[in-house]
């Protein structure tokens, strides 16, 4: 997807960036940047989209990404109600390669840091003993200043560079250089209305107008962008938000399937395993297995 170049805000004080976000919701613009960024969601719930992978995110997630990898986290539409009390909290870190010497990453201690950012090119999500290590950290790192901030840092980096704790994003590296401004505002206007609207029947004929294109020229455009039909990109969508409302286990899987833009339950149990490689109800059992496995520990 074609996505819109950021330039991140930097401190000429500063060799890398740090800020803890508190704000409504996440927004909704689909963008790269040249800096690799650690991405700590402390408090909130959606879709994200990172490469060609669209999953759900929630509190806790902690996540790596690579230099010009495209990516936004779209919050659930309850953050868009203007609702004081439903916000978003982050900490990120942002940095270049090499952005404390271009020196450290040829020594040899510190050869496994090039890997690790050659990893994260696909987008790394941090699970087990990792994820509890760099959260305290990531926390310290906000407040920290001089020497300090670097040694943060650097033991962040440690972390990251010798965990086997870590699971690959997306299936292949989606790096971006600098894209058409016409081309972002389509493609987040295309991705922002599937996000509102994919409770309801889409076709083609509305998006293409959105994109102002004709059907045929739509489909052509999409699929050269995105490496996948739009209704591919729906159907992703879809079978992401009855993920996050199984986990819940509030709804009838029957009622979830209705809730999620399909409009009959075989169909959508045939999606769904297709997608996934499990039925909805062993989407559930494992979840909810693994749910109980961690808070036994």
């Amino acid at each position: 997807m074609k996505a819109q170049f950021h330039k991140v805000p930097v401190n000429i004080q500063s060799s890398f960036s740090i800020r803890h976000d508190r704000k409504p919701n996440f927004g909704t613009t689909w963008h790269y940047h040249p800096e690799l960024e650690l991405h700590y969601v402390i408090q909130g719930e959606g879709v994200r989209l990172v490469g060609d992978n669209i999953s759900n995110f929630s509190d806790g997630e902690i996540i790596l990404l690579g230099a010009n990898l495209p990516h936004t986290w779209r919050c659930n539409e309850e953050y868009f109600q203007g609702n004081a009390d439903r916000q978003v909290e982050a900490i990120v870190i942002q940095f270049l390669p090499e952005c404390l010497g271009r020196y450290l990453l040829g020594l040899p201690e510190a050869y496994l840091i090039p890997k690790l950012f050659e990893k994260a090119k696909s987008g790394l999500l941090i699970s087990g003993d990792a994820k509890a290590r760099l959260e305290p950290l990531m926390r310290a790192a906000v407040q920290a200043t001089d020497l300090d901030r670097i040694i943060i840092f650097l033991s962040i980096l440690k972390i990251l560079s010798e965990t086997s704790e870590i699971q690959t994003i997306a299936t292949e590296h989606h790096a971006f250089k600098q894209s058409n401004e016409s081309d972002v505002q389509r493609i987040n206007k295309v991705c922002n209305y599937t996000l509102s609207n994919y409770k309801k029947e889409i076709t083609l004929e509305e998006v293409a107008s959105i994109s102002n294109l004709s059907v045929t020229s739509f489909c052509r455009y999409f699929k050269l962008i995105t490496k996948k039909t739009y209704y591919d990109f729906l159907l992703e969508i879809r079978i992401s938000q009855a993920c996050r409302l199984l986990i819940e286990d509030k709804l009838l899987t029957e009622v979830i399937c209705f809730e999620c833009g399909f409009n009959n339950v075989s169909n959508f149990y045939r999606h769904f395993k297709k997608i996934t490689k499990v039925t909805p109800l062993e989407y559930k059992r494992k979840y909810l297995h693994s749910y109980r496995e961690a808070v036994a520990a």
